[in-house]
């Protein structure tokens, strides 16, 4: 199989990426999601993630508790032409980082 290179980035680089137009996605399940995630995530899990499931026009930043599922994810679509990139250490580096993590019902959350 080939494996595409990702960038690896810190999750301290999300919000310049973010600022210039990318999108980050959360490929961990909802049960994990609802838990804790990025505020600025949107969620697809990655079992329903798809070529169509983001748009080739903007860079996308993907993230998930450790960083193997958004790898994973990113590769494919790099391997398709897209932009990506991963965030090194999933969630659990974005809270280590202080960076904030927000429940389903918007309260602080936890990264699970």
């Amino acid at each position: 199989m080939n494996q595409t290179t990702v960038p690896q980035i810190a999750p301290t680089e999300v919000a310049a990426l973010l600022e210039n137009g990318a999108v980050l996605v959360d490929v961990r399940e909802p049960q994990e999601t609802a838990f804790g995630a990025a505020p600025e995530a949107s969620f697809i899990p990655l079992p329903s993630f798809t070529l169509e499931s983001v748009s080739p026009d903007v860079a996308v930043v993907l993230i998930c508790r450790s960083g193997a599922r958004s790898q994973m994810a990113a590769a494919a679509l790099a391997q398709h032409g897209f932009t990506t990139y991963n965030v090194a250490g999933g969630m659990q580096a974005w809270a280590a980082a202080g960076l904030p993590v927000v429940a389903a019902d918007g309260n602080p959350g936890l990264v699970m």
